[in-house]
């Protein structure tokens, strides 16, 4: 299963561990990872998705046209030229969405999500809870729980197209 993961482009060092291990732990379970393909929350999940025991893939898609600007940690990177119209595609790529921590951007692909009708988890990121529109949004405690979560939903056929 592809899972996209967004969250802030600028995140603190406590947060960095939590986009870690979610990384990990979606590499643990045997998942690809999809995200924007630059720093901080982006750059963190792929670095703990890429240090697992068996490290997954990690997409990421990116805002330039100079596939070169990925993170290190991104295996497959996909140059768009398009800005911050690629949160469409980092959402669309996904079979579910993890969100962490961060600001106007999360909250924009935490809404192409529910467009799109991807799960979707929350992680230490915005209060979207009881909103009507965002009814697929779930709130979680911990990165485990948060890949429990989401491979549920899948697994519940909540997902349009998991290929």
């Amino acid at each position: 299963m592809r899972v996209s993961v967004i969250g802030g482009s600028s995140i603190d060092d406590s947060e960095a561990r939590i986009a870690e291990a979610v990384g990990r732990e979606l590499a643990d379970r045997g998942h690809t990872v999809v995200c924007g393909g630059l720093g901080g929350t982006m750059a963190a999940v792929c670095r703990g998705a890429r240090a697992a025991d068996d490290p997954a893939e990690t997409i990421g898609i990116l805002p330039g046209d100079r596939r070169s600007t990925a993170n290190r940690f991104v295996t497959i990177p996909i140059a768009t030229g398009i800005g911050h119209a690629r949160n469409a595609l980092v959402v669309q790529n996904g079979d579910a969405v993890i969100a962490l921590a961060g600001g106007a951007g999360t909250l924009s692909e935490i809404g192409m999500a529910a467009v799109y009708d991807r799960p979707i988890v929350g992680l230490g990121t915005h209060d979207c809870e009881g909103i009507k529109a965002l009814d697929r949004f779930e709130a979680v405690e911990t990165p485990a729980e948060a890949v429990a979560v989401v491979e549920a939903a899948v697994d519940d056929g909540h997902v349009r197209d998991s290929d």
